[in-house]
């Protein structure tokens, strides 16, 4: 109990002597008499939680300026003008991949390539797959299949050749 007391006899001295030093310091940087005291405020609650501060003061303005730091970051994302305040001519697109014609395009790739996989020999067809879509080396794919690690490189070649010339037919044909 006579800790807790010494305790809260030492913070309300450190309170008592930086106050308004801390409150002048902040209210210099932001120009907000409200936004300072809430920042001093939020700067004692993070140091008087720490235990035994040797220098109040110094931790007082590190964190300060710390707040300081992340409350202009937070100002300067918020900063842009609202999306329904711009004229529709002027809203920014969607990214590519989000289009509707990009997303057809995707689409009908993927298909694509689906049919180029499922054309392939099975152990090919197997060796390609277990390389692109588990990303395994090809010494593992080797060992668990059985076959050299020479005859993994040519699966896989033959599937990535296989998919190549189906998106090439694909895009003659559009």
């Amino acid at each position: 109990m006579r800790h807790s007391w010494l305790r809260t006899q030492t913070s309300d001295a450190v309170v008592a002597r930086y106050y308004q030093e801390l409150l002048n310091f902040c209210w210099r940087n932001l120009r907000n008499r409200e936004a300072a005291a809430d920042l001093v405020q939020e700067s004692y609650a993070r140091v008087l939680d720490e235990t035994a501060v040797r220098e109040p003061r110094a931790l007082l303005y590190h964190t300060a300026r710390n707040l300081l730091i992340d409350q202009h970051r937070r100002a300067a994302l918020r900063q842009h003008e609202a999306l329904d305040a711009l004229p529709e001519a002027a809203h920014p697109a969607a990214p590519r991949h989000l289009q509707p014609e990009q997303a057809l395009e995707s689409s009908q790739d993927w298909q694509a390539c689906v049919a180029a996989i499922d054309a392939l020999p099975p152990r090919c067809r197997d060796a390609f797959v277990l390389h692109v879509f588990e990303e395994l080396p090809h010494a593992q794919i080797a060992a668990r299949m059985g076959i050299s690690v020479s005859m993994v490189e040519k699966h896989i070649a033959r599937g990535m050749l296989s998919c190549r010339a189906q998106l090439h037919s694909l895009r003659e044909a559009t």
